[in-house]
């Protein structure tokens, strides 16, 4: 397929690297221009470009930006045609992302996006660590092989979501329509807990919404305390030990 990613910070840069890997035609961009794209996100055969080359002509468009980055991306996905799909992967982290008072007051992250570009999405990559993501991903059929939760309203675009997942080395798990990712937003039992396609049903139905928020919050405190500042990300295990804990 052809792919444009845009954002190459942690999620972003090793989608770049997986799926131009694994056979996908991706260009990648970041609003500091191609020229600042590190060339290990390049080296399978990924191409830098600017955000408007990254849209142009591709089957696929991945955001991979923080949240609130979406409502400066609308106007460039407006003139995306209505049959590519779109891939978001953020989350909100009210710290980083200022307080969004519509996601303050519940709605649903994933459908706030979508009302921001104006168009229906996919949620996929959102659920797992950046380390694990880069690290742990296996070949199909491997035992213990994790899963990640793909949600969206359109069965076909969740079926792209979900076959590009397998291509990145993890199990596609079908989460239903976007009224339901609240349930792998973060502090939910599925975010960033490295569970396979056997254990992801449990973990999303258990997902209580009002304590998603508190439990968001606690996990940044700890991570903050450990590693000194709001942009390090801990070790994989100690992300998932302490996701673990505080969320399951």
């Amino acid at each position: 397929m052809k792919i444009g990613i845009l954002g190459v910070g942690h999620i972003g840069k090793t989608l770049g690297r997986k799926l131009s890997a694994a056979g996908h035609d991706v260009k990648v961009a970041n609003p500091r221009g191609p020229e600042t794209i590190d060339a290990t996100v390049l080296e399978t055969g990924a191409r830098a470009g600017t955000a408007s080359e990254a849209v142009n002509e591709v089957n696929v468009v991945i955001l991979s930006t923080p949240l609130n980055r979406v409502p400066d991306i609308a106007p460039l996905i407006a003139g995306v045609p209505a049959g590519t799909v779109v891939i978001d992967t953020s989350n909100y982290y009210p710290g980083r992302d200022s307080q969004i008072a519509a996601i303050e007051a519940g709605e649903v992250e994933s459908i706030w996006v979508a009302e921001q570009l104006g168009r229906p999405i996919v949620k996929a990559w959102n659920a797992i660590g950046s380390v694990s993501f880069a690290l742990k991903g296996t070949p199909p059929g491997t035992p213990g092989r994790i899963a990640i939760p793909v949600a969206a309203d359109d069965d076909s675009g969740r079926a792209v979501g979900m076959a590009l997942v397998e291509d990145t080395g993890f199990d596609g798990f079908d989460a239903g329509p976007l009224a339901q990712s609240w349930r792998q937003q973060p502090g939910a039992p599925a975010y960033c807990t490295d569970l396979t396609r056997d254990e992801m049903p449990a973990a999303l139905a258990s997902a209580e919404a009002a304590r998603l928020p508190k439990r968001r919050d606690l996990s940044v405190a700890a991570i903050f305390e450990r590693v000194g500042d709001g942009t390090t990300n801990p070790h994989s295990e100690y992300g998932v030990r302490l996701s673990r804990a505080l969320f399951m």
